[in-house]
């Protein structure tokens, strides 16, 4: 099942962080660390991911710089101490949230109302 921007609403700026974690990428190179590290679930279009670089990188979570690359400019984009700071909250959040989830949703006795 592939995800769709509109599922991924509220934790897309998240896995662009964590996209960008390891180290700097131009904003095709994210969109395909998404899809790849998916396994092919969140193949986003671009007219997502290059909104939200553009939305991370007014609030100071990554930064941008313009190279050229075989006569082709190209964006290349880094996490900054802020979007790092933000990723680290981000992901003990989604911890906690996915135990919570998995908890309920895992077959067992649900504990007894009074």
């Amino acid at each position: 099942m592939k995800a769709g921007a509109q599922e991924l609403k509220g934790h897309l700026d998240v896995l662009l962080l964590a996209a960008l974690a390891g180290g700097p990428r131009h904003g095709y190179a994210v969109k395909e660390a998404l899809r790849e590290g998916s396994g092919g679930r969140f193949d986003l279009p671009t007219g997502t991911i290059y909104p939200a670089l553009h939305r991370l990188e007014d609030a100071g979570l990554i930064s941008g710089s313009w190279s050229a690359v075989d006569g082709r400019r190209r964006r290349t984009y880094r996490i900054t101490a802020a979007g790092e700071r933000r990723l680290h909250a981000d992901r003990g959040n989604w911890h906690e949230f996915a135990t919570a989830m998995t908890a309920l949703l895992e077959p067992g006795p649900w504990p007894a109302t009074s």
